[in-house]
C-alpha cells in the first residue's frame, strides 16, 4: 500500500516528483519522464553525444530537476559516458536488471509488444512505484572507481593469461611435449619469460635438439635472469636432445608456426598483467581504505584492490553486514515452501568478489592462526573444504564491514577469541 502524499517522498513542499527512464542503446538512446500519478509528461530521442546528454539535461531541468533536487534516473547499466553524466551531483541512478524491466512490461500488457519508448516508460514507472526495492549506484569515490577500473581489468589480463596459456600447453602437446618437460620446474611454466623466450629460439622440437649451449645461456640472460644459467642451460639441453616422438616434419613446421602465432598473444597477455599490477600497486596505497584492507590476513595489494573494486568506498551502501554477506555470496539461503526447506549457497552473487574472497580465506590459512583454526573446526563439523573456505570468507568479510564502518584496523584477538583460545 503506497503512503499518503503527505509522507510519500514523491512530494517536495507540494511538488510532484518526476521519474525517469533511459532506454539506452549504441547510437541513440529513448528517455520518458512520468509524474507521481503515471502520467507521461515528456520524451525524448537523443543521440549518443554530447549535443544528446545536453538536450537530456536540459529536459531534465525544464521538469524540475535540480542541484539539492535532482530527478532520479533508471537505466539498465552501470557504465558508460551516460551514466558518467547523470552521476554529476546527488543524482541517485538506479540501474535496472534488464529481466526485471522485463517482467515489469508484463505486468501492464499481455499482447507481449514491446518498443524502446515503451522501455523508457517502463523504466520510469518502475522507479514510480519501486523504487524503494531498488538500489542506487553506489556514490564512490573518483579513486575508488578509477581502482576499480584498474583492478578489474587486472583480474580480467590475467584470466585472459590464463587462457592462451592453456591453449598453448594443449597445442605443445601435440608435437613438442620436450618444452613442457623443460619448463615443468619452473614457477608459472610458460608464462616465464624464459620458456618464452626458448620457444621464439626454437619453436619446433627438431630446431630445439640443435640448440646449443651458448644459444641456451643467451636465450636465458635474454629473459632476464641472473643466476644459474650455465646450469639450467645444461638441464633444458639434456631435455631437449632426449629421445622424443616427432610429427611428421611438415606438420612439425604448420604447428611450430601456430605456436609462434600464440606465443605472440600470450607475450602481449603476460605485458598487461603485469602493467596493470604496476597501476594497482600505485593507486591502491593513496585510497584511505587501503590501510584496513591490508591488515586482514591474506590480504596483498592485488587482492585488496579486488575486494575494494567490488564493494566500493561508499560506506552507506550496505545497510548492514548481511547486506554485504548476501552480495558476496558468502552467506547461505533459506529456501522453504511448505513441509521442505533446505539451505544452500547463493548462486546470485558478485562472482568477481566471490571469487576474491575464495582467494583471501585460503591464503588467511597461512598468516591467521584464528582463522586457520577456525576452518579447521567447520571440517571436523563436517564441511566440505569449499563450505569451510566460504565460512571463513563469510566471517572475514563481516569483519570487514565493521572495521570500515568504525575506522579500525583487524585485531586477531578481537576477531578469533575463541578459536584461538582453543588453538592455545
Amino acid at each position: 500500500m503506497r503512503s499518503s502524499p503527505a509522507q510519500t517522498p514523491a512530494h517536495r513542499g507540494g511538488t510532484t516528483l518526476i521519474y525517469c527512464g533511459i532506454d539506452w542503446a549504441e547510437r541513440t538512446h529513448d528517455v520518458a519522464l512520468v509524474n507521481d500519478a503515471g502520467a507521461l509528461v515528456a520524451k525524448r530521442h537523443i543521440t549518443d553525444d554530447a549535443a544528446g546528454y545536453k538536450l537530456l539535461l536540459d529536459l531534465l531541468a525544464e521538469h524540475g530537476d535540480t542541484e539539492e533536487n535532482p530527478i532520479p534516473v533508471a537505466i539498465e547499466t552501470s557504465r558508460g559516458l551516460l551514466v558518467a553524466v547523470l552521476r554529476t551531483g546527488k543524482r541517485k541512478v538506479f540501474a535496472i536488471n534488464p529481466l526485471a524491466a522485463a517482467r515489469y512490461r508484463d505486468r501492464h500488457s499481455v499482447s507481449r509488444k514491446k518498443s524502446d519508448p515503451g522501455d523508457a516508460l517502463v523504466l520510469a514507472n518502475i522507479l514510480r512505484t519501486d523504487m524503494h526495492a531498488h538500489r542506487p549506484l553506489p556514490g564512490d569515490s573518483e579513486l575508488g572507481r578509477a581502482i576499480a577500473v584498474l583492478a578489474r581489468a587486472q583480474q580480467d589480463a590475467l584470466w585472459n593469461r590464463q587462457q592462451i596459456a592453456n591453449q598453448l600447453r594443449s597445442l605443445l602437446r601435440e608435437y613438442y611435449p620436450a618444452a613442457l618437460e623443460a619448463f615443468a620446474t619452473w614457477t608459472n611454466g610458460l608464462c616465464r619469460p624464459e620458456a618464452r623466450e626458448l620457444l621464439k629460439a626454437a619453436p619446433t622440437p627438431s630446431r630445439a635438439a640443435r640448440l646449443t649451449r651458448t644459444q641456451l645461456q643467451a636465450a636465458l640472460k635474454r629473459a632476464g635472469r641472473k643466476r644459474g644459467i650455465e646450469a639450467e642451460a645444461d638441464r633444458v639441453r639434456e631435455v631437449f636432445r632426449a629421445e622424443w616422438a616427432h610429427q611428421p616434419p611438415l606438420v612439425e613446421n604448420a604447428l611450430g608456426k601456430q605456436m609462434l602465432a600464440l606465443l605472440l598473444q600470450l607475450e602481449a597477455a603476460c605485458t598487461a598483467a603485469d602493467q596493470l599490477a604496476e597501476a594497482v600497486e600505485e593507486a591502491f596505497p593513496q585510497h584511505p581504505d587501503a590501510e584496513i584492507l591490508l591488515s586482514f590476513p591474506g590480504l596483498g595489494i592485488q587482492l585488496a584492490a579486488r575486494i575494494l573494486a567490488e564493494i566500493g568506498d561508499d560506506h552507506s551502501r550496505f545497510a548492514d553486514a548481511r547486506g554485504l554477506k548476501a552480495y558476496a555470496g558468502s552467506s547461505p539461503i533459506t529456501r522453504a515452501s511448505g513441509k521442505k526447506s533446505s539451505i544452500t549457497r547463493r548462486w546470485v552473487k558478485n562472482d568477481r568478489l566471490n571469487h576474491a574472497g575464495y582467494l583471501w580465506a585460503f591464503a588467511s590459512l597461512r598468516t591467521s592462526a584464528g582463522a586457520n583454526a577456525h576452518c579447521r573446526r567447520r571440517r571436523e563439523h563436517g564441511d566440505w573444504h569449499a563450505a569451510a573456505q566460504r565460512n571463513l570468507f563469510n566471517r572475514m568479510i563481516g569483519q570487514l564491514y565493521h572495521c570500515l564502518q568504525h575506522r579500525q584496523l583487524f585485531d586477531e584477538h578481537t576477531a578469533f577469541p575463541t578459536e584461538l583460545a582453543a588453538a592455545a
